[in-house]
């Protein structure tokens, strides 16, 4: 999604160009370029995909809405591992229509995976919360915190259910290096991805992910917490950011990747 301009062939021969050997994929261009056709792709390029984004979306009241959303995370799974991917990257989904009821939709997630969970462990695939910046609880995402996604992720089996800790949307909250060592104590940190914290944010806020170096996060104290929590994965970079989009694919992946070795570990 950082390079979200590039096809992914392009994205491929970037990647390669620059010894970067993973990457995070996004379903809507993998749809468009073809499942198989992608899978093929990043394998003969060498790649290994990291985790796929994203799945969630469980909130609905509405019967048959459910259901789609049910059906929609199912497909989402077999393509992650169709992709050979082990991580689906949740985003839970925010208030229905004309609901203030956050209780009623956070348990509504639950309920959700509690169907999934067991179909992504056939699959060999985990499913990772993430909680997202509290601005987005109303459309977007209703589990804002860490310990918020512990909670549901603690009633299921930490091989079906984690969490993604994103810099982006926890750097704020000071009881966040807490439950990343409660994470980690559980096996629950599925991923962990970078974005800095840049303001003014734009109208609508959902592209205001800053370029690593950009703004208020430092990105060495959190990789320190997650580390410290025993996470050896990948560590992915994730912007969705307007100006780095309008400009050329390939500069931007080298900045990023300079950026990355400048200010982590």
């Amino acid at each position: 999604m950082t390079v979200k301009q590039l096809s992914l062939p392009e994205l491929a021969d970037g990647c390669a160009r620059l010894g970067i050997r993973n990457v995070g994929l996004w379903r809507e261009p993998v749809q468009a370029f073809g499942l198989e056709a992608t899978a093929k792709l990043v394998r003969d390029a060498g790649l290994t995909v990291t985790t796929l984004c994203r799945g969630g979306f469980f909130t609905a009241i509405d019967p048959a809405e459910r259901a789609e959303a049910l059906a929609d995370n199912r497909r989402a799974i077999d393509e992650a591992a169709t992709l050979g991917t082990d991580t689906l990257v949740l985003v839970s989904g925010g208030l229905p229509a004309g609901s203030k009821d956050l209780h009623g939709a956070r348990e509504r997630i639950a309920d959700a995976l509690s169907e999934l969970g067991p179909y992504a462990e056939r699959h060999g695939v985990r499913l990772a919360i993430e909680p997202l910046h509290p601005m987005y609880a109303s459309d977007r995402c209703v589990v804002s915190t860490l310990a918020q996604a512990l909670d549901l992720a603690e009633r299921f089996p930490a091989h079906q259910v984690g969490v993604t800790v994103d810099t982006y949307h926890i750097w704020w909250d000071d009881t966040a290096p807490a439950q990343i060592a409660r994470a980690g104590a559980g096996g629950r940190i599925h991923t962990f991805q970078l974005a800095d914290w840049t303001t003014p944010l734009p109208e609508g806020v959902l592209t205001g992910r800053g370029q690593i170096g950009d703004g208020s996060i430092d990105m060495r104290e959190w990789q320190d917490h997650v580390e410290a929590a025993g996470y050896t994965g990948a560590i992915e970079v994730e912007l969705f950011n307007d100006a780095l989009w309008a400009r050329d694919g390939q500069e931007v992946l080298a900045e990023t990747a300079q950026r990355f070795t400048e200010h982590t570990r």
